[in-house]
């Protein structure tokens, strides 16, 4: 099922039938560096689904990104269900693990990737969104860095389990801590996590489970502190392996996908489009009593108890 695109935004004529209805809104999506990763299928289903997009990108990937798009390199993948392209009405420097240019150390402030850069920490960026655009309703964590993220964590330093926890987890709470007063109320909130907050994942390491853990606990608590507080609703979206850029640092990637493939209730390989339309819905009205939810896209691997390609179920009789 396919998110349909609203080629005009302001146009506020009811639709028929139960769609997914955006217009009007606008969204804050932090962590989009390319045109490969689920922040950027999160984009255009928000975009097609009539919301307008801003996005924020970590600043020594942020030249390469803004001259990707202006050569026309991510066209292809900008195009909506309608025909049109995917517009994205701003691009933030951001680098989300300094929450204020006082956390920002001397040689990061000098280095040549960052000095041509401004106001690009978390509460830099809330404040320029305020007085570009005044509010946003829909706010999205693609974030996730881990330094030693193929180190075992028995072998995880304390840098690097720290650093994991900073960059994939704290930093949402920073971005809602700063971005909440800007957000109007029925607003959301969408973040990532995978299911290494709850299973043994091999080789996913660093800390990095349990940053996905810490993010899945922070989201029950936001739902209920930024709900009481904002009016704001909190989710996280357990989405499946992508061969995405950020993904194959792991370098476990391409069996996570074999994997999945062979031992989900669905067995296809997942796409960026689904986790994005997913996120349309949790952002619209539809989901409006939803919140402090870790809802899973991952064609129902969560759910197996067992890995059916294991030689010890070679008698059984399993439809493939």
């Amino acid at each position: 099922m396919i998110t349909k695109a609203m080629s005009d935004s302001s146009d506020t004529k009811p639709l028929p039938g139960l769609p997914v209805d955006l217009r009007g809104k606008r969204a804050f999506i932090a962590g989009v560096a390319d045109a490969n990763g689920y922040g950027w299928a999160i984009a255009k289903s928000l975009a097609a689904a009539g919301a307008e997009i801003l996005v924020g990108t970590w600043v020594p990937a942020l030249s390469i990104f803004e001259t990707s798009l202006q050569r026309g390199k991510f066209d292809e993948s900008r195009m909506l269900p309608d025909g049109s392209l995917m517009k994205i009405a701003k691009v933030y420097p951001l680098d989300a693990v300094y929450d204020t240019p006082e956390d920002v150390p001397e040689d990061v402030k000098t280095n040549k990737r960052y000095a041509v850069f401004s106001k690009w920490t978390i509460k830099e960026v809330a404040e320029s969104v305020k007085e570009d655009f005044g509010s946003i309703d829909i706010l999205v964590h693609s974030l996730a860095n881990g330094p030693e993220v193929t180190k075992p964590l028995l072998e995880t330093s304390r840098y690097g389990y720290l650093a994991a926890v900073s960059a994939s987890s704290y930093s949402f709470v920073s971005l809602l801590q700063h971005f909440a007063p800007i957000m109007n109320p029925g607003g959301a909130t969408i973040s990532l996590t995978a299911s290494a907050s709850k299973r043994i994942l091999p080789g996913y390491g660093g800390g990095m489970s349990s940053a996905k853990a810490a993010l899945e606990s922070d989201t029950q608590v936001l739902a209920f502190e930024a709900g009481r507080k904002h009016g704001i609703r909190v989710n996280t979206i357990s989405a499946g392996p992508l061969r995405s850029s950020a993904a194959k640092a792991t370098g476990i990637i391409d069996m996570l996908i074999d994997y999945s493939f062979e031992n989900a209730p669905q067995q296809k390989e997942l796409s960026a489009e689904e986790v994005g339309n997913v996120a349309a819905f949790l952002a619209s009205p539809l989901a409006s009593a939803i919140t402090g939810a870790v809802l899973y896209v991952d064609n129902g691997l969560n759910a197996m108890g067992v890995g059916v390609d294991s030689p010890a179920f070679k008698d059984l009789d399993i439809p493939r």
